[in-house]
């Protein structure tokens, strides 16, 4: 009988479910929980609006976790949404999911580690506002700034190349750190002498219908929830098992909804918010927490939001280098990227890129990330779409009726996420900025494919199911679902 092959680079197993929970959860609540109430969800959606978005939104991608943890369960390899989509719909629309992942979870990185520099802005004034180098887009550049970034980002890069354990410890504290610090802003801000629910009027945006209003919250619910799906990434590092994936990214998106939707209530019910939001003040989160609870305010939320913007950047270091890790095992990337370091048995050449990409972005300013984020939340809408739509055919195939149809909501979810991004006209239609950025990383893209993915198709597909899935014992399968 012919010996089954199997792959012969692999991850050192370390992560545990709390481990996994943490990464999940604080990859979901990044830098945008804290700044983005008084920049998106009450102006462009109400307070009500926002929450049942938040609600709405989190619903919807619970299939596609759902679909997500069955992939998960059958393929217990790194890679995520690229390996499943090899599984669907073979070698080419992996790499166009893969592509599109590892843009959107680099983007958060570098927008969580550029958010640092507004918490110092609003605490520590002047401070790192040293060196004006340039303005982009209206945004002042500082060398002071980017030497701290710099700083930031260099020892997230170290310590994930010593390894997934010693990150999710970290993780685990930061993550109830974060938990603990929103529990205090909200109850301190509902607690104040002028909270009251009357300051949360109107309930809606006053230029939008109330569907409009809430719509515009569930456009970007893939991209306020991106996270959840780092799980899956790190599938090959499970110290548990694999089944237990689900009930943790639900979990995750669960509190997430939680979450969001106490800092938005938190910054509009201490006073009217469209009069908090016509004041001119740097950052409104700032502003309710220091009027809430005093200087003690100030130092809570810089402690959540530092917790929040750490938790994002490691979190997303581990899902970018593992993605990146399976694509160049595979060959689809060059091969540098799948070497393992023999000590600390981590990706660390992937890991070396995903810093080497982040240390770019602080020169840019943040406008310009803005920009790139918003676009890349179309990539992670289509990956999601891809997997559930995979995970839709392996259920039916196996005979797993409620499966399959979780893959099937799953994928609808993300299709009316996709349009609602897309289409013009739309209440979360991307702005043209965005969709130039997009035409360069789908250039660049394509180079790649075109330079490496010839020699790929050239493989057999029992051969490719070695690379990506880690065995051959799938092979035949995967072959007649494409069929």
């Amino acid at each position: 009988m012919r010996k089954e092959i199997q792959q012969e680079q692999g991850l050192k197993k370390t992560i545990k479910p709390i481990h996994a929970w943490a990464l999940a959860l604080g990859s979901v609540l990044g830098w945008g929980a804290f700044v983005l109430p008084a920049l998106r969800f009450l102006p462009q959606a109400g307070p009500l609006a926002a929450c049942i978005g938040f609600a709405l939104g989190g619903i919807m991608l619970f299939s596609v976790a759902i679909s997500l943890g069955n992939m998960v369960s059958k393929y217990k390899v790194t890679g995520g949404a690229f390996a499943f989509s090899f599984v669907g719909f073979g070698p080419t629309i992996a790499f166009i999911c893969g592509w599109a992942l590892v843009l959107g979870y680099i983007c958060i990185i570098t927008l969580n580690a550029t958010a640092i520099s507004l918490l110092t802005r609003f605490v520590l004034p002047g401070v790192f506002e040293i060196g004006h180098l340039y303005s982009i887009a209206g945004y002042s550049v500082y060398a002071g700034e980017i030497a701290m970034l710099s700083g930031v980002l260099l020892l997230a890069g170290v310590l994930n190349y010593r390894g997934a354990d010693l990150v999710g410890q970290i993780q685990v504290f930061l993550a109830f750190a974060l938990c603990g610090s929103i529990l205090v802003l909200f109850t301190g801000s509902s607690l104040a002498e002028t909270a009251s629910i009357s300051n949360l009027y109107p309930l809606f945006a006053e230029n939008k219908s109330a569907l409009a209003s809430v719509l515009s919250i569930v456009a970007i619910a893939p991209w306020l929830y991106i996270g959840f799906d780092t799980i899956p990434q790190a599938a090959e590092e499970f110290d548990f098992p694999h089944e237990r994936a689900i009930k943790l990214m639900l979990s995750a998106i669960g509190c997430g909804i939680v979450l969001y939707s106490m800092v938005t209530l938190a910054v509009a019910c201490i006073m009217p918010y469209p009069e908090l939001l016509a004041m001119d003040v740097p950052w409104a989160t700032g502003t309710v927490a220091k009027m809430a609870l005093g200087t003690s305010g100030s130092v809570i939320l810089t402690v959540a939001v530092l917790a929040a913007i750490c938790t994002g950047i490691n979190g997303f270091f581990i899902a970018s280098s593992r993605l990146i890790f399976s694509m160049g095992r595979a060959g689809i990337l060059p091969a540098w990227f799948a070497q393992i370091h023999p000590q600390y048995q981590t990706p660390h050449k992937a890991i070396a890129f995903v810093l080497s990409i982040s240390l770019i972005a602080p020169f840019f300013g943040r406008e310009v990330l803005n920009w790139v984020v918003d676009m890349s939340a179309i990539g992670t809408v289509i990956a999601y779409m891809l997997a559930s739509m995979t995970a839709y055919k392996v259920m039916r195939h196996a005979g797993d009726n409620k499966g399959a149809i979780h893959g099937i909501l799953g994928s609808i979810s993300s299709l009316v996420c996709l349009l609602l991004l897309t289409v013009p006209f739309s209440p979360a239609a991307i702005g043209m900025p965005s969709w130039y950025a997009l035409l360069v990383w789908i250039a660049l893209g394509a180079w790649f494919y075109f330079t490496k993915m010839g020699a790929f198709k050239m493989l057999s597909v029992r051969e490719q199911s070695v690379r990506i899935l880690g065995s051959e014992r799938h092979v035949y399968f995967e072959k007649d679902l494409r069929n």
